[in-house]
């Protein structure tokens, strides 16, 4: 599986979905299952890497403005989201974590921003096609602390002037 078939498959869920990210998690376990094993476990290994790669101070950042904080589960969480809202919104918000306020059309603290069934889709899919835990990926391991600068999540102020796009849209 390429990168352009990962995410093919990530957009047809969540369109189907209508962004509702549990549904979609649940639509993306039955495609998976439609495919073979090792295509499934790249799947995983895609997922996997994006989620690692997200793992930075400004998106955390990015996370707690638009959550109104964000726990370590919580942003593990958001990521997995995160992906699941495609190519387009993932790669610009890892790039720029404050464009997520152009690249998100609506957000609903209630359902948006966790995603935390999706991250179990590839091995919920894996385990009943094999019957068996998923194998190692082989994906290096995400560093023991996010990537970039570290951010104050309690400071207002510093939240207001480092993401101003989403503090003026979700905040202001």
């Amino acid at each position: 599986m390429d990168e352009t078939e990962f995410w093919e498959l990530v957009d047809s869920a969540r369109e189907t979905a209508e962004g509702d990210p549990e549904e979609q998690a649940d639509l993306l376990v039955d495609r998976l299952l439609q495919l073979d094993p090792e295509s499934v476990l790249d799947f995983a290994r895609h997922f996997e890497s994006r989620y690692n790669r997200a793992y930075t101070w400004d998106l955390w950042g990015a996370a707690c403005v638009l959550l109104d904080g964000v726990s370590d589960d919580a942003f593990d969480f958001f990521r997995c989201w995160l992906i699941g809202q495609g190519r387009e919104v993932y790669e610009g918000a890892v790039h720029d974590p404050d464009s997520l306020a152009d690249l998100l059309d609506d957000f609903d603290e209630e359902i948006d921003g966790d995603g935390e069934e999706l991250g179990y889709a590839a091995d919920e899919a894996y385990e009943q096609l094999t019957g068996t835990v998923a194998p190692d990926l082989g994906v290096p391991p995400a560093p023991p602390e996010p990537e970039g600068t570290p951010v104050d999540f309690e400071n207002e102020g510093v939240l207001a002037e480092r993401y101003p796009k989403l503090w003026e849209r979700f905040r202001g």
